[in-house]
């Protein structure tokens, strides 16, 4: 199953891999170097809805092969935007896109075969995994071109690395390698290039080992605690919820067999 448009402003395809219970999100400019136009973002935003109602379990989001992953916002999009128009049609669009993925009740993987600069790593920062190849490359380069990161950037890369590397890498426009994002805690995990797909697999499923429900809740009560949210609260909730699934049954009885669980979802 798939959903493609017009290659003119590039494109997003959506695909389902049933057997893997996994949905990818595929951006299709590679010509372009994936730059993003409001075409797809509308399109990532139209992708993320269709996910919700699904019964999906994984997210990856990913590009077509290219010497990146996504270099940011088409620049001749929006470099004439009046003012109002920037606002209306650009950030704001930007950021509902980006809101709507990070709340995905389904944890989601960025797979960042290349480079990620600007509006591209916002969109990476947006996943809960980044997992990368050892080549690439990450920054937030718009203060060199007279604005700032404008998608969520400066936020989510500041609750990842904290404000002083995040002054670094915004104020100065530094290019961060793999390994010095990995151990900054920007990336989860890095791979040499022949060998990203393997470890991109083994995350999916370490993930879609666990019972779904459980960790679906489990990623919202962490996301909740990232913004001092009332996770006590929260775990009390999510917790008897998880104790009228079938999961919790499945999961008790494989513990007492000292087997695999089977879990349905349920």
């Amino acid at each position: 199953m798939s959903d493609q448009t017009s290659v003119d402003s590039g494109s997003v395809e959506l695909s389902f891999d049933a057997d893997r219970r996994v949905a990818t999100i595929m951006l299709d400019r590679p010509a372009k170097l994936n730059a993003l136009t409001p075409e797809m973002l509308e399109q990532i935003r139209a992708a993320v809805a269709k996910i919700q109602v699904t019964d999906v379990e994984v997210v990856v989001v990913r590009a077509q092969p290219a010497k990146a992953f996504c270099v940011g916002a088409d620049i001749e999009r929006f470099a004439g935007l009046a003012p109002a128009d920037m606002w209306r049609e650009w950030t704001r669009r930007g950021h509902q896109t980006f809101e709507a993925l990070s709340r995905l009740r389904q944890p989601s993987i960025a797979l960042l075969g290349g480079h990620a600069f600007g509006g591209g790593l916002e969109l990476a920062l947006a996943c809960d995994f980044r997992v990368a190849a050892e080549e690439a490359r990450l920054g937030l380069p718009e203060v060199g071109l007279g604005t700032v990161p404008g998608w969520g950037g400066s936020g989510r890369l500041t609750k990842l690395i904290g404000p002083a590397r995040a002054k670094d890498v915004i104020l100065t426009r530094r290019q961060l390698d793999a390994s010095t994002a990995l151990d900054w805690g920007l990336l989860t995990r890095v791979a040499p290039a022949a060998e990203l797909e393997a470890e991109l697999d083994a995350l999916i499923a370490a993930i879609t080992a666990g019972a779904p429900i459980a960790v679906q809740l489990a990623k919202e009560l962490i996301d909740s605690a990232a913004v001092d949210g009332p996770t006590s609260l929260l775990e009390a909730l999510a917790g008897g919820l998880t104790a009228s699934t079938s999961d919790l049954t499945e999961g008790v009885a494989a513990f007492r067999d000292r087997r695999e669980p089977r879990f349905d979802g349920h």
